[in-house]
Formats: C-alpha cells, sequence, structure tokens
C-alpha cells in the first residue's frame, strides 16, 4: 500500500489525495504534525531523491529561517531544519514502496497503478 506524506491542509496535498481518491489508489495518510516523522523516515526520503529536492526553499517556513540558517546548507543540516520544522519539507511525499515521489503532478502519478 502507498504511503502519502504531507499535512492535512496544504493545497498540494488535497490535490495529491483526491487525484489518488478519484482513481482508486488505496494509500495511507500520514500527516508530518500529527503523527510526526523521525530522522530514519526522513534519511530515506533524502536517500531516494536526495535532501536538495526535498527541501522546499518557496515555503513559508524556509522565509521565516535566519539568513545564517539559509545559507549553504548541507545534507546534515538541510535535514536536522526538516525534522524539527517538517514544514520545510516539499509535499506531498509518496511512497510508493518501490519509489518515492516529491510534489504532485497528474502525469507523474498517472503511471502509479499498485
Amino acid at each position: 500500500m502507498f504511503t502519502l506524506y504531507g499535512i492535512k491542509n496544504c493545497d498540494t496535498v488535497k490535490k495529491a489525495r483526491q487525484w489518488l481518491d478519484n482513481n482508486g489508489i488505496h494509500y495511507r495518510f500520514h500527516d508530518f504534525r500529527a503523527d510526526g516523522l523521525s530522522a530514519a523516515q526522513l534519511q530515506s526520503f533524502a536517500d531516494a531523491v536526495g535532501w536538495e529536492k526535498l527541501l522546499n526553499r518557496s515555503s513559508t517556513s524556509w522565509r521565516q529561517l535566519s539568513t545564517e540558517q539559509q545559507s549553504h546548507p548541507n545534507a546534515d543540516t538541510a535535514l536536522a531544519l526538516m525534522l524539527a520544522t517538517p514544514t520545510l519539507i516539499k509535499r506531498p511525499v509518496l511512497d510508493t514502496g518501490s519509489q518515492v515521489i516529491i510534489g504532485f503532478k497528474a502525469d507523474t502519478y498517472e503511471n502509479l497503478r499498485p
């Protein structure tokens, strides 16, 4: 079964959930805020797609960081920031069991038949 990670009030997560529901694809929703996120799970996302793709530099949370925090992040600092503030993670994160997909595009999801 697929697992969709995100925050329930995020518009992009809502679009992904609606697409999955409308296409009859069963999934479990994991809310970063309500259900938490472990360092191991975050590391597995980063291993699959790279921490650079996972870090949402256009988020409100990113803009609220200090200039020092924003300057020259590396894997360790970026992962620590994302773990402390999950809203820094680009959403949604879809784990199909064989791949991790960041963000939502209907064209990408079209190829997801379990």
